[in-house]
């Protein structure tokens, strides 16, 4: 039996972030131990309401989910994504829960959690690196205290500097992380020391399709109808079981913001691809390399600049190769299985 870790996850509970948290409540390997709210895809009150809704929805407990700031680290939120709805879970509705936030932050989080789970707590950043900036400047030994540390965020490729949502949010924040992050102070704990970057160049090839959520639905034992872009804009789904029924309604509003962006009709499962990875990073090819982040108030402003040469210190593992069909397969077992244990009380 595969060993169970503790598991921190940071996110601002958009479509993706929601399932990622979905594949980690399903995960035998994986005991979620807080859930840190940062503003991005939607504001921080609504990724707060969503977390508490997803937990409620999961019949999960005794998970402390904390609040991040309103701003980022240098002034306010910039507008949200408008890939995720107003909400941030498309048409998908969460049932009312009277769950509370802790009395903490979630920078605290972060730091309580690493000191109750010294050398063996996973962490997983899916949003803006806000709250782990924050947390970092209380407890400059956070990255030794972490077993693993995996960012969905940038795009690492030799061509022209590129932007993405999660490190343009908050550059600041990413490159104090990075900083952080450096083998001057991961050294004890290599190969992981090292934070595992999975950007745009690696998430992108895990496509979702309406084919794959039809999996999903089935093993999770629901009956449900197949999307398509045909469909009249916000259909909402007929799937019997709940959870599948969420995921549906939220992913079909994802599969719209894409089409409407000139792509097939399909999304791209960012963050559960990092979730994945940080229960096991075998998944992935990484390669080393030297992340800068840029600064200043350019068009690039928040991009990656990435030197794979070799001739400075590497400050990052990137992920450069994944097989989709593997990563799928495991999605769709953990999160089928689960929404069907939950649907016939078998989940505690």
């Amino acid at each position: 039996m595969a060993a169970v870790h503790p598991v921190f996850v940071d996110v601002d509970t958009g479509v993706d972030d929601a399932l990622a948290l979905v594949y980690l409540f399903a995960s035998p390997d994986a005991d979620v131990v807080g859930i840190a709210s940062t503003g991005g895809n939607v504001a921080v009150q609504q990724v707060c309401a969503n977390n508490l809704g997803l937990l409620e929805l999961c019949r999960v407990a005794d998970v402390p989910v904390s609040k991040g700031p309103e701003g980022t680290l240098t002034g306010p939120l910039r507008v949200t994504s408008r890939n995720h709805g107003p909400n941030g879970l498309g048409y998908a509705e969460l049932p009312l829960t009277d769950r509370r936030l802790t009395s903490y932050d979630s920078a605290t989080a972060w730091i309580r959690a690493a000191h109750a789970f010294p050398g063996d707590l996973i962490g997983i950043a899916t949003g803006p690196l806000t709250n782990l900036a924050r947390a970092l400047r209380a407890e400059p030994m956070l990255p030794k205290l972490l077993r693993r540390l995996v960012i969905m965020g940038g795009h690492y490729e030799d061509s022209t500097p590129m932007t993405e949502w999660n490190i343009s949010v908050d550059p600041e924040a990413a490159a104090e992380v990075l900083a952080g992050w450096s083998r001057k102070t991961t050294a004890a704990v290599e190969p992981q020391g090292l934070p595992i970057l999975c950007g745009l160049n690696l998430t992108r090839r895990v496509e979702l399709t309406p084919d794959i959520l039809a999996g999903l639905a089935a093993v999770a034992a629901s009956a449900t109808a197949m999307m398509s872009a045909d469909d009249e804009r916000g259909t909402r789904s007929v799937a019997s079981n709940p959870l599948i029924r969420m995921i549906e309604d939220a992913m079909r509003f994802y599969f719209e913001a894409y089409y409407d962006r000139d792509h097939k009709y399909l999304a791209y499962l960012h963050d559960p691809l990092a979730a994945a990875v940080a229960l096991n990073p075998a998944l992935v090819t990484i390669r080393p390399a030297t992340v800068r982040i840029e600064l200043n108030e350019t068009p690039n402003r928040g991009a990656t600049l990435t030197d794979w040469s070799g001739s400075s210190e590497p400050n990052a593992l990137i992920g450069i190769d994944v097989d989709p069909a593997g990563f799928f397969d495991q999605f769709v077992d953990r999160v089928g299985s689960f929404a069907r244990a939950l649907q016939s009380n078998e989940y505690r």
